[in-house]
């Protein structure tokens, strides 16, 4: 058996069955946010930490563009001071609800970027920002885990393959940044 083959086969067809429309109102949270001069939480566990603070770069310098307000964008798994001191003196489940207590107002979004949609750090992040009147948005994969009814906006990949859940999070990712950068093109002199 050719593994690299079933494993590109099987991403294909789960390309094939994620409706672009989904990611259609997550587009226009991330204009609104803009327009508002919102700030955008981003954050995950592992690969999707890893996937978070990639979206969060490529969110605050891609589409930076000279006419418009640029994007305000956090990673909260990047400050690695404030995420240890927070796992040691208050819990792991913390590291993220905590930072956005402190730093997110009511209309800010808060994106949850998390595999199974059962990370309790991350599911109780969602609960402090729906509470705090953030947007919520959640990227999942098997069934879209207790995220899936916590975020008032979830993207579920249907699978239960980790390394095709986090290929897809960080497709749809790129596909809301390329969006962005083809809508708002920059203005040449």
């Amino acid at each position: 058996m050719n593994y690299f083959d079933a494993y590109f086969d099987e991403q294909r067809q789960l390309v094939s069955q994620i409706p672009t429309a989904h990611l259609q109102p997550i587009l226009e949270i991330l204009e609104r946010a803009r327009a508002e001069r919102r700030h955008i939480f981003v954050f995950g566990n592992g690969g999707s930490a890893s996937a978070a603070s990639h979206f969060a770069a490529d969110l605050s310098k891609n589409t930076r563009r000279a006419h418009l307000s640029p994007l305000r964008v956090t990673c909260l798994n990047d400050n690695m001071a404030l995420f240890s001191a927070y796992g040691n003196d208050e819990g792991y489940d913390s590291v993220f609800a905590e930072p956005l207590r402190a730093y997110a107002d009511a209309g800010d979004v808060a994106i949850a970027i998390s595999a199974s949609g059962n990370s309790p750090n991350v599911v109780r992040a969602i609960q402090t920002a729906n509470e705090l009147g953030l947007t919520t948005i959640a990227l999942t994969g098997f069934n879209g885990g207790k995220l899936n009814a916590l975020a008032q906006h979830c993207i579920v990949v249907p699978s239960q393959t980790y390394e095709h859940i986090e290929d897809l999070h960080l497709m749809f990712c790129h596909a809301l940044v390329f969006t962005l950068k083809q809508k708002y093109p920059a203005q040449t002199k």
